[in-house]
Order: C-alpha cells, then structure tokens, then sequence
C-alpha cells in the first residue's frame, strides 16, 4: 500500500510544474492567432537650449609644490568672486578637478630633472542667460581664469520634450503598421508590446551654436536648436 501512495504524490507535484511552463512565452506566443508585425520607429523635437555650462579653471607653476597651491588659491578666490559678482549662485558653481603635478626637464642621455610644479583648480559653472555668456567669460578672464572650455548649450529640463518625442514615435509606428497591413491585405488588430530606447541628444550641424565677433569686449552665442529623439520597438498583431 505504500508504494501506489508515493507514485500519487510524485505525480500531484508534477501537474504545477506543466501548468507554469504552458504560462510562460510559448503560451504568450500561441496567443497571438493572426500574424506577429514588429515596427522599430522614431519619434524627434526639437528645443532651443536654455541652460549653459562652462568649465572655467585656473593653472599656475612654481619652483616648489606649496607656493603652486598658495598663487592657485589666490586666483581662484578671484575667480569665485567675479563669478557669484556677475550674479552665479552658489549652487551653480562646483569643483570639478584639482590637480597638482611635477614637472621634469627632459635631456638626451641624463636622467629627468624637477624643475617645478604645475597646480590646477577647476570648477563647473551652470547659467541660464545664454545672452549673459560672453559678459561672464570676460569677467573670468580678466580675474585670473586661464583654462575654460565651453561654453556647452543644454536642455535643462528635457522629459516634456522626450514625451512628445514618445507620442511622435507611437504614431509613426501605428502609421507603418497600417501600411504593412493594407499592403498584405490585412488589418492592424492590437499592439503586443511596446519598448523604449533612448536616443541621445544630437544637435544638428545647422543648430550647433557659434561664435560671432560682437565688441572688442566679448562675443555672442546662436543657441540654434538642439535634437531630442526617442526609439521604440512595437510589435503588432494583424489579422
């Protein structure tokens, strides 16, 4: 009696086991009764930027490591005033790279000798005035800023622009999906899925920003426009 009462309960633990695997994506699959459509389509906008970054930084070299700090220090302190002066908040200013490093003449034949050392502050600046850019570059030079790159044109503030981009894509797929439909004769029934891949954002050559000769004093920047795009992958069912 107590071999058949070990085959029944083998056999009751196997049935959930059959169960779960008909409820993975081979039943998802056989759901679909007419045929599989997967559309990979694009939806793009385009914004104005409305955010500027620059990296502005101050280098400065001496015979030895502690006078390379105290001049660096003392510039940037300069540097830091002239910008909370021409109206940066606190929070718009952040250190982004301090670096202090030997120097060593090189010579055909003879070991490398220490000639000094070159210290290097920089700090990260976010303004929203792209009018106000050259002002600022000005004033920075002037108070002791001899390495900046930038200026960088941004969105500050992209979703509501990303999620026009998401409608533009669905309808784009919805379209192609209808065309693939009449072209076979068959008629879009449903959407399966729908996935996201970001596109990152691509300012197009005619929208990339310039310099152009204002004053002896400075320059303007043509903010132009700048790309926003949003890929997605929808699949379809037609009948």
């Amino acid at each position: 009696m107590f071999r058949p009462i070990a085959y029944a309960c083998l056999f009751a633990l196997a049935v959930p086991a059959v169960a779960s695997a008909q409820s993975g994506p081979a039943a998802a699959d056989a759901a679909v009764r007419g045929t599989r459509l997967d559309v990979v389509a694009l939806g793009e906008v385009t914004r104005v930027p409305d955010l500027v970054r620059v990296s502005a930084g101050v280098v400065t070299q001496a015979e030895t490591a502690s006078e390379a700090l105290r001049l660096n220090g003392v510039q940037m302190t300069r540097v830091r005033a002239a910008l909370r002066q021409a109206g940066i908040a606190e929070r718009d200013i952040q250190t982004s790279n301090i670096s202090l490093q030997p120097e060593y003449r090189h010579a055909e034949n003879m070991p490398p000798a220490l000639t000094g050392y070159r210290a290097a502050n920089e700090v990260s600046v976010r303004f929203r005035n792209i009018a106000d850019t050259g002002r600022i570059l000005d004033a920075l030079v002037a108070q002791g800023a001899n390495s900046i790159n930038g200026p960088m044109l941004e969105i500050e503030r992209p979703e509501a622009a990303l999620d026009e981009a998401r409608t533009a894509a669905l309808a784009n797929a919805r379209t192609r999906a209808e065309l693939y439909a009449r072209s076979l004769g068959m008629r879009v029934v449903r959407v399966l899925s729908v996935s996201e891949a970001g596109v990152p954002f691509a300012p197009r050559p005619e929208a990339m920003m310039r310099a152009v000769s204002a004053d002896a004093g400075g320059f303007g920047i043509a903010p132009g426009e700048q790309r926003l795009a949003v890929n997605l992958t929808v699949s379809f069912e037609l009948q």
